[in-house]
């Protein structure tokens, strides 16, 4: 079976525009987001954390460290799983699970094992995920976890809000 590609939001236009309006896409690293993903890498020791922002066919990340790609196509983004939920979406170890073991970012480079990923929520719109995401499998993920997790998408919620504010002042 091929990988399982995430369906589209419902509110889909209206997450785009939202994603449009904060006029964050394809702009210069932010030592106030970049401090959120390493937070984020250390709190979950994992080596990868990443702002993504879901646009129409790619995610691009904001922020990121771990990984040296600044984007991934929409079709195979875990990020574009994440932002259909309003809790955090794991995947414990993505080579034995059937919706991804054939993911070309499971098979090929960063050769994703574990995801967690916590919809980034801006203006009642999902416009992306604060994820982490291994190259080794977990065997669990708490509520603690979830909890942690959610707290850094609200922080990195909070920072494109005032961003996208002080832009139209």
């Amino acid at each position: 079976m091929p990988y399982q590609r995430a369906a589209l939001p419902s509110a889909e236009p209206q997450r785009l525009r939202t994603l449009q309006e904060l006029e964050v896409l394809d702009t210069v690293a932010e030592p106030r987001f970049d401090e959120i993903v390493r937070a984020a890498a250390f709190a979950f020791d994992t080596p990868t954390a990443v702002i993504s922002l879901v646009d129409q066919d790619r995610q691009w990340f904001k922020a990121r460290t771990g990984l040296s790609a600044c984007e991934t196509g929409r079709e195979e983004s875990f990020c574009s799983h994440s932002i259909l939920q309003r809790e955090p979406f794991v995947v414990l170890n993505a080579s034995t699970d059937p919706r991804f073991r054939q993911n070309p970012l499971v098979v090929g480079a960063p050769f994703v094992r574990f995801y967690a990923g916590a919809a980034i929520i801006v203006r009642g719109q999902a416009v992306g995920a604060m994820c982490v995401q291994d190259t080794e499998p977990r065997f669990r993920f708490t509520d603690a976890h979830a909890a942690v997790l959610t707290f850094f998408a609200g922080v990195a919620a909070d920072r494109l809000a005032e961003r996208a504010l002080a832009l139209a002042a």
